[in-house]
C-alpha cells in the first residue's frame, strides 16, 4: 500500500444563505470600479504614457532599455504604448466614449510599430495586435451608431494588418509553430534581427494566435494570417501524446518534439485550450470543437480532481507531474462555462475563493494544501473571470460577494498613490513597482460586467467573443467572406475515436438560461466546507433514536481497511492519488448513501483536520545533512525532515558524523544482515514496507550511529514537497536512542551518486549546516590543500552554501488541509496515532522566495565540484547499490525545473 497523506479539503460557506444584493449595491459596485479604472488609467496618461507601462511606486513609464532588464518578462515591452492599445475597448465598455476617442487619435499620430526591438510574438498578438481589433471592432460600432467616430476610416485596422505582417517572419519554420520572437523591424534570421536562434516555445504561444489572425484576415479580406495560425493549431494537435490526448508545456518548432511534457491546464499551456473552444465560437469551423473535447474528455480525466487540477506527464497521466498550481488556470472555470460544464467550474472556483481569502489575492504558485508556493501576484485577472463567468451562468450573488472581496483587497492592499501596485509577496503586502497593461485591460472588463446591469452596458456583450486578453471579437466575423482553400498541413484523416459522436457537443450554453435557479450552485458549495473561515458552525443534525455517534471517527482510521474505505464511501467521501502516494480525501455530500451519512461525513473531515492541527503545533524545524568528506569538503548541504523520536539534534552542539553504509535490508524492516558494515556508521534506508521507527530499531541494534530514510518515490523533492517530520509507530519510542533524518528522492540521490563515486563518503548530521571552520575544528582547511593558494578564511566564506533549494515554510494555522502520512505499506494501516506526516516549519524570508535564483548551487560551485571529482586520477568505484546513472552535477541542474517554471509563467504572462 502506498504511503497516505491525507489532504482534508473542506472550503467555506456563508454562515446564512446568500442574500440577493440590491440594485443599489451593484450600483454603488459598479461605481467603484469605474473610479479605480480611473485611477489607474489617468495615472498611466500623467506618469507614463507614451511608456509602455506604468511603474505605480514610483509614479513614471517603464521604457524598455532605459529599466534595468527583468528579462523574458519585457519582451511584451515593444515601445509601442502597450497600456493605452490594450486598454482601448476597456474604454468603451466603461461608457468612457469620449476617452476612447482621444486614446484612439493618440495611438494614430503618435504609436509607430516599426521599432528595431525583438518582441514576445504571443505577447504582441494577445496585447497589442488584440488591441487594435477590439479597437477597431468598438470604433466601428460607434460609427454605425451615428454619434461618435464619424471620422474614423479603419486607420485601427490598418495598423493590426501593418503589425500582422510584422509578425508573420515568425512563422517562417517547418512546423508552421513561430519563432518565440521576432524583431519588429527586421524579422528573423538575421544578424541585426537579435532572434531566429530559439528552438523551443509553449504550447500556448503557438496555440494563441488563432483568434486575432482569423479576425484580421475576416476583416481585410487577406486570408494569410488565418492560413498561418491554422497551420500552427494543425501542427500542435498532430503532436498530441496520442493515448492521453493531452499536449506538454514546451515543443521544439523544428522537430516538434516535446521539450517539457508536463501537462495542465496553467502555463505554458491555459490559452491553447481556451483559442480552441473560442476558434469554435468566433469561426464556426466544427473542427476546433471537436478537438477541444477530445482534449476536454482527457483533462476531466486525468488533470482534473475536483477541485484541484494538477499537472500530470503526457506519457504517464496518471501520474502528478507536481504537487502545486499555478495561478494562471483560475481562468479554466470561466473556460468550463462556456463547455456547459458546471459543476467543476463551482468546485474549483469555491477552491480559488478560499485561497483568494486565506492570502488576499492568489500567489503566482500555491501548494495542495493551500500554502505559498511563489508569493508574487501580478494582479492577474483570471480569477475575476471566472467569477464573472460563473455569476452569468447561475445568477447566484454568492459571486456578486466574490467580486466585492476582488474589489475591497485590489484597493485595501494594492492601491498606491500613482496606481495599483502588484504585490511582491502575498503573505508581507510587499509591493513590486509593477502595473501590467493587462491588469486595465481585463481585470476591470471582468468586474464592471458582473456589476453592471444589461441598461448600463453600451452595447451587447453576447455579440462578442473574448479573446484571452478580453478584447473583444464580433461574433459576426464567422460570416465574413475568407478563404475556403486555406493551405495547411494537418492530416483529414480521423481515427474512429475521433470520429465518434460523443466528440461533437454542438451546442454552447445561452448564458441567460443555463441555471434560472440561484440554488444549484449553492447546493454543489454547502458541502465544500472551508477550512480558512472556522467561524460557522454547523448545527448538528437530526438522527433517529439509536443511530448515535458517526459510524468512523478520524482517530480510528486505517487507511489499509477495507471496511473503513468503504464508511467513507458511504459517507460521500472519496480518495484520490496523487503522485508522490498521498490520498488527497474530498467530501461531496450528493454522494452519500443519506443526509445523516453526509452530516458523518463532514464531522469525519473536521476531526480528521483537527488532530492535523494538533499534530502541527508540535512540528520541529528541517535538519541539515552536510557532506563533509572529499571532495566536497561540507560545501553540499542537503535539507532533511526530522523525527519525532531519537537524538534530537537541536541539543547536541556538535550533531552526529560519520560514514554512510547501504543497509541490507535495503527497507530496513527486517534484522540487518550486513550488521559489520553499518556498525559506527551511518545507515542509508529506503522508505517503504514497514514504519520509521522500526527501521530506525533494527539499524540501532546493527550498531549504526544514525539513519537517513531515502523516499521511494521516484522525482519527489523539496523543491515541490513540504518537508515533514518522522512520527513514532503508536508505541513508547524513548528505547530509540540515535538520529533519524528523511530525504526526498531527488536530495537522496545525490548522496547515493557520491558514495557511488565515492565508495567513502562522510556525513555530518546536524540541526543546521555548520560552517567549515566549525566542522574541521582549527585544522587545515581541506579547501586550502586543493585550491592551492586560496586564503584559509577566504575559503570560509566563499565554500559554506546549500547545495538543495531551501524550502521556504509558513505556519500553516488555519489550514485547510491537514496532513497525516505513515511509510509506505504500514501493515497496521494508518491513524494519526501512527507515522504521521507533517509539514515543517522554517522561518524563511519572503526575499529568499521571491528570489529563486538563489536557492541554487551557483555555476562557480558547481564547476569547483565537477574539477574536485575530475582531480581525483582514478576510476569510478562500483557501489553496492541500485542508483541513478546521473552525475552529482546533473542532479543539482534538476534542481532549476521550478525556476525555469517560474520564469516561463513570467515570460508567457498567459
Amino acid at each position: 500500500m502506498p504511503p497516505v497523506l491525507f489532504l482534508l479539503t473542506l472550503f467555506g460557506a456563508l454562515c446564512s444563505l446568500t442574500q440577493p444584493m440590491t440594485r443599489e449595491e451593484k450600483h454603488r459596485l459598479r461605481n467603484q470600479v469605474v473610479e479605480m479604472f480611473d485611477h489607474a488609467y489617468q495615472n498611466y496618461m500623467d506618469h507614463a504614457y507614451p511608456a509602455d507601462e506604468l511603474m505605480p511606486l514610483t509614479c513614471r513609464g517603464r521604457v524598455r532599455g532605459l529599466e534595468p532588464s527583468r528579462g523574458d518578462i519585457d519582451d511584451a515591452l515593444g515601445k509601442f504604448s502597450l497600456t493605452l492599445i490594450d486598454t482601448l475597448d476597456t474604454l468603451v465598455l466603461l461608457n468612457k466614449t469620449t476617452e476612447f476617442e482621444a486614446a484612439v487619435r493618440r495611438v494614430l499620430s503618435d504609436v509607430r510599430l516599426d521599432n528595431d526591438i525583438v518582441v514576445s510574438v504571443f505577447e504582441t498578438n494577445i496585447r497589442v495586435l488584440g488591441g487594435l481589433l477590439g479597437g477597431h471592432s468598438m470604433a466601428m460600432m460607434l460609427k454605425e451608431g451615428g454619434q461618435h467616430m464619424q471620422w474614423y476610416q479603419d486607420e485601427l485596422l490598418h495598423m493590426a494588418k501593418d503589425l500582422g505582417v510584422r509578425l508573420l517572419p515568425a512563422f517562417n519554420t517547418s512546423s508552421g509553430l513561430p519563432y518565440p520572437r521576432v524583431n519588429l523591424k527586421y524579422g528573423v534570421r538575421g544578424p541585426e534581427t537579435r532572434t531566429g536562434t530559439e528552438t523551443d516555445t509553449c504550447t500556448a504561444c503557438a496555440g494563441t494566435i488563432i483568434l486575432e489572425f482569423a479576425a484580421l484576415s475576416r476583416f481585410t479580406g487577406d486570408p494569410v494570417f488565418e492560413a498561418h495560425a491554422r497551420r500552427a493549431l494543425d501542427f500542435l494537435w498532430e503532436k498530441r501524446q496520442r493515448n492521453s490526448n493531452l499536449v506538454g508545456t514546451t515543443i521544439n518548432i523544428h522537430s516538434g518534439e516535446w521539450v517539457r511534457r508536463d501537462s495542465g491546464v496553467g502555463a505554458g499551456i491555459d490559452s491553447y485550450y481556451e483559442y480552441l473552444l473560442k476558434a469554435y465560437i468566433l469561426l464556426g469551423d466544427d473542427l476546433f470543437l471537436q478537438r477541444f473535447n477530445i482534449h476536454y474528455a482527457s483533462i476531466m480525466k486525468y488533470i482534473s480532481q475536483p477541485p484541484l487540477l494538477l499537472d500530470v506527464h503526457i506519457h504517464k497521466p496518471l501520474l502528478p507531474a507536481r504537487t502545486w498550481m499555478d495561478s494562471l488556470l483560475a481562468f479554466f472555470p470561466g473556460l468550463q462555462v462556456l463547455k456547459g460544464d458546471i459543476r467543476p467550474a463551482i468546485e474549483t472556483h469555491e477552491m480559488l475563493y478560499q485561497v483568494t481569502k486565506k492570502h488576499n489575492f492568489l500567489p503566482e504558485a500555491f501548494t495542495t494544501d493551500f500554502r505559498v508556493h511563489w508569493a508574487q501576484h501580478p494582479l492577474r485577472p483570471e480569477f475575476a473571470e471566472s467569477t464573472y463567468f460563473l455569476y452569468k451562468a447561475t445568477g447566484d450573488p454568492y459571486y456578486l460577494e466574490a467580486g466585492r472581496t476582488i474589489l475591497d483587497n485590489l484597493n485595501r492592499f494594492a492601491r498606491v498613490p500613482c496606481g495599483f501596485a502588484a504585490m511582491k509577496d502575498v503573505r508581507t503586502g510587499s509591493h513590486e513597482d509593477r502595473m501590467d497593461s493587462f491588469f486595465l485591460a481585463e481585470m476591470f472588463k471582468y468586474l464592471f460586467l458582473l456589476f453592471a446591469e444589461a441598461d448600463d452596458l453600451p452595447f451587447d456583450v453576447e455579440d462578442y467573443v473574448f479573446t484571452t486578453e478580453a478584447h473583444l471579437l464580433p461574433l459576426s466575423l464567422s460570416t465574413a467572406p475568407h478563404s475556403s482553400s486555406i493551405p495547411s498541413n494537418r492530416t483529414v484523416l480521423l481515427s474512429e475515436e475521433e470520429l465518434d459522436d460523443s466528440n461533437f457537443d454542438w451546442t454552447c450554453p445561452n448564458t441567460r438560461l443555463l441555471f434560472p435557479d440561484p440554488a444549484f450552485p449553492r447546493n454543489l458549495r454547502e458541502p465544500i466546507r472551508s477550512a480558512v473561515d472556522k467561524s460557522c458552525p454547523r448545527p448538528a443534525p437530526y438522527r433517529e433514536p439509536g443511530m448515535g455517534r458517526p459510524p468512523l471517527r478520524a482517530q480510528d482510521f486505517m487507511a489499509n481497511n477495507p471496511e473503513h474505505l468503504e464508511l467513507l464511501r458511504r459517507m460521500g467521501v472519496s480518495l484520490i492519488h496523487l503522485k508522490d502516494g498521498r490520498v488527497q480525501l474530498v467530501q461531496h455530500a450528493t454522494q452519500a448513501v443519506s443526509a445523516v451519512a453526509a452530516e458523518d461525513g463532514v464531522r469525519f473531515m473536521q476531526e480528521m483536520m483537527e488532530l492535523s492541527s494538533q499534530q502541527q503545533k508540535e512540528q520541529l524545524p528541517p535538519r541539515a545533512i552536510q557532506i563533509v568528506s572529499h571532495p566536497f569538503f561540507g560545501r553540499v548541504v542537503l535539507t532533511a525532515g526530522p523525527a519525532q523520536f531519537g537524538t534530537d539534534l537541536s541539543k547536541s552542539s556538535t550533531g552526529v558524523r560519520g560514514f554512510v553504509t547501504v543497509a541490507e535490508p535495503y527497507s530496513g524492516c527486517t534484522e540487518i544482515i550486513n550488521a559489520e558494515y553499518i556498525q559506527g556508521h551511518i545507515a542509508l534506508l529506503q522508505r517503504g514496507q514497514c514504519m520509521f521507527a522500526e527501521k530506525a530499531r533494527h539499524i540501532q541494534k546493527a550498531g549504526a550511529i544514525g539513519g537517513i530514510v531515502i523516499d521511494d518515490n521516484e522525482g519527489s523533492s523539496s523543491d515541490t514537497a513540504p518537508l515533514f517530520q518522522m512520527a513514532g509507530d503508536g508505541r513508547n519510542t524513548d528505547d530509540v536512542t540515535l538520529p533519524l533524518l528523511f530525504l526526498f528522492h531527488k536530495e537522496g540521490n545525490i548522496l547515493l551518486e557520491a558514495l557511488k563515486e565515492y565508495r567513502e563518503v562522510e556525513v555530518l548530521l546536524s540541526d543546521k549546516a555548520r560552517d567549515r571552520a566549525a566542522i574541521f575544528k582549527g585544522k587545515p582547511l581541506p579547501g586550502s590543500l586543493i585550491e592551492g593558494s586560496v586564503d584559509v578564511q577566504e575559503a570560509e566564506e566563499n565554500c559554506l552554501t546549500e547545495a538543495t533549494t531551501p524550502t521556504s515554510f509558513e505556519p500553516v494555522g488555519q489550514s485547510q488541509m491537514s496532513t497525516v502520512a505513515s511509510d509506505k505499506s504500514a501493515p497496521e494501516g494508518v491513524s494519526p496515532s501512527e507515522e504521521e506526516v507533517s509539514p515543517v516549519d522554517e522561518d524563511t524570508s519572503p526575499a529568499e522566495e521571491g528570489s529563486p535564483l538563489k536557492e541554487d548551487v551557483s555555476p562557480a560551485e558547481a564547476e569547483a565540484l565537477k574539477e574536485d571529482r575530475d582531480s581525483e586520477k582514478r576510476e569510478e568505484p562500483e557501489a553496492d547499490i541500485d542508483s541513478s546513472s546521473q552525475s552529482v552535477d546533473e542532479l543539482l541542474a534538476d534542481w532549476r525545473e521550478d525556476l525555469e517554471a517560474f520564469q516561463q509563467m513570467e515570460k508567457d504572462e498567459l
